[in-house]
């Protein structure tokens, strides 16, 4: 349909380039439900606002990886599930595009992450536990381990104590898996 010379209602626009959008237009523009494929095998189904992703859709990748959730000005935004081809998978908040608020991020071999992010890196506090099951509660800072927190080693012992760039630092107490322990900085 077209009201005022512009798209208007429901239609289908086939792009020169191979992209093509089929849903509802407004004033000229892609706004309300609908579906864009392009080219490249990319393929978003969902709510639009004035030619941008916008509410919730569904976006699927060439190599099978795949986001549900909300949208806002074309990117990411509020909760939403992204799973990749290769297994991983994030479910949680995000903000423009990124990784960010509460969220877990778990893999195909066990490493899981549970806890809070900031522009796409773990931010605050969590919990990090790798593919052997060793397992890290506490505070993170631009993706590593930073501020206080606790480091469970399965077959090694525990630390507790202060984390600076993703190592252990300053006060803290170790005890080892015979139940010895260390008392310092």
């Amino acid at each position: 349909e077209r009201k005022e010379g512009k798209r208007h209602g429901k239609g289908t626009y086939t792009y020169k380039n191979g992209d093509k959008y089929v849903g509802e237009y407004k004033k000229g523009k892609i706004h309300g439900k609908g579906t864009y494929t392009w080219a490249d095998g990319r393929k978003y189904v969902g709510g639009f606002k004035e030619d941008k992703k916008h509410g919730k859709g569904t976006e699927t990748y060439p190599d099978g990886s795949k986001y549900v959730g909300g949208f806002k000005e074309d990117k990411k935004h509020g909760k939403g599930t992204y799973t990749w081809s290769s297994g991983d998978k994030y479910v949680g908040e995000h903000k423009e595009g990124e990784k960010h608020g509460k969220g877990t991020w778990t893999h195909p071999d066990g490493r899981k992450y549970v806890g809070e992010w900031k522009e796409d890196l773990k931010h605050g506090k969590g919990t990090e536990t790798d593919k052997y099951g060793n397992k890290y509660v506490g505070e993170f800072k631009q993706g590593k381990m930073h501020g206080k927190g606790t480091y469970i080693h399965k077959f090694v012992g525990k630390y507790v104590g202060e984390f600076k760039e993703g190592k252990k630092h300053g006060k803290g107490t170790e005890t080892d898996k015979y139940g010895n322990k260390y008392v310092g900085e």
